[in-house]
């Protein structure tokens, strides 16, 4: 049986769905029993929270759990607790934790990458079975500047010509379900991201593209990047981890780009263009 971690978020509903359409037995852990409601598959859940689990004889039911948390400051500290009670129930499932691509990077000291490679040095010194899914950026964070985007005509970011491989979250869960329901991934560390790699400068051209309406790519100082960051409500910690981050992307750090998605799937992963035409309503609604 499967747990399912962060179920409600944007990979984890997204990875439910998935399990549902491959009737794999999985169990979403929710915050509050009203969250499960509106989840996909059989409905079934416990109550529980990574620092607040479900107690020991409720974690044995489960030989595959899918590791996921927010990136916030008290990410390890989450993960750890999390980690040690299903440690001390004494089953030793099989751990599958999404990462952010360059946590297997001894070389990347962006934070968010930093927090997962100490939660899988805590992994290794419990010794539960692991596997990691380190995935690129994210197209799906596009959606929270949709916006300023719509009232700009710009992109903001202060990645230079950087290039990284934009992943739909539908992918990754999609990738994640079958790491999940499949033997021999113990151990393994896989890179997800989308078909090619993009710089920012791309990124606007194909909004222009696609919705037929100029959208450039405004390259801005870090600090003024900063306060947009805070303005739209990131913490000051968030605002330094994504200076960092778009620091690693401008560096080339993030141009990878792997056939993973289409080896587990069977099809490859989708381009930035067909996001966008899904994303319609978002990118052009009413402000």
């Amino acid at each position: 049986m499967i747990l399912v971690t962060g179920s409600t978020g944007r990979v984890g509903y997204r990875l439910m769905e998935a399990l549902a359409d491959a009737r794999a037995d999985a169990t979403a852990m929710v915050r509050v029993e009203a969250k499960a409601a509106d989840l996909p598959g059989s409905g079934r859940h416990v109550v529980g929270t990574l620092d607040d689990p479900p107690p020991a004889q409720v974690l044995r039911r489960f030989d595959r759990i899918f590791l996921l948390s927010p990136e916030i400051e008290e990410q390890v500290e989450l993960e750890r607790a999390f980690i040690d009670a299903v440690a001390k129930a004494g089953h030793r499932p099989h751990i599958v934790k999404l990462c952010a691509d360059g946590f297997q990077d001894p070389g990347c000291d962006v934070r968010f990458m930093l927090a997962h490679r100490q939660v899988a040095y805590h992994l290794d010194s419990v010794g539960l079975p692991v596997t990691y899914l380190a995935a690129a950026t994210y197209m799906d964070d596009l959606l929270g500047e949709a916006e300023e985007i719509q009232r700009t005509g710009e992109i903001r970011a202060s990645a230079g010509t950087g290039r990284a491989g934009f992943i739909a979250a539908t992918d990754v869960a999609l990738a994640a379900a079958h790491v999940l329901t499949t033997d021999g991934h113990e151990g393994d560390t896989y890179v997800l991201t989308g078909p090619e790699a993009l710089s920012y400068a791309d990124v606007a051209r194909r909004f222009s593209a696609v919705f037929g309406r100029k959208v450039e790519y405004a390259d801005l100082p870090s600090a003024r990047i900063r306060d947009l960051l805070l303005e739209s409500g990131r913490t000051p910690w968030q605002a330094d981890g994504d200076l960092e981050r778009f620091a690693w992307i401008r560096q080339g750090g993030a141009a990878t780009v792997t056939g993973t998605v289409r080896e587990f799937t069977g099809a490859d992963p989708r381009p930035l263009e067909e996001w966008l035409a899904d994303s319609r309503a978002t990118f052009t609604g009413p402000l």
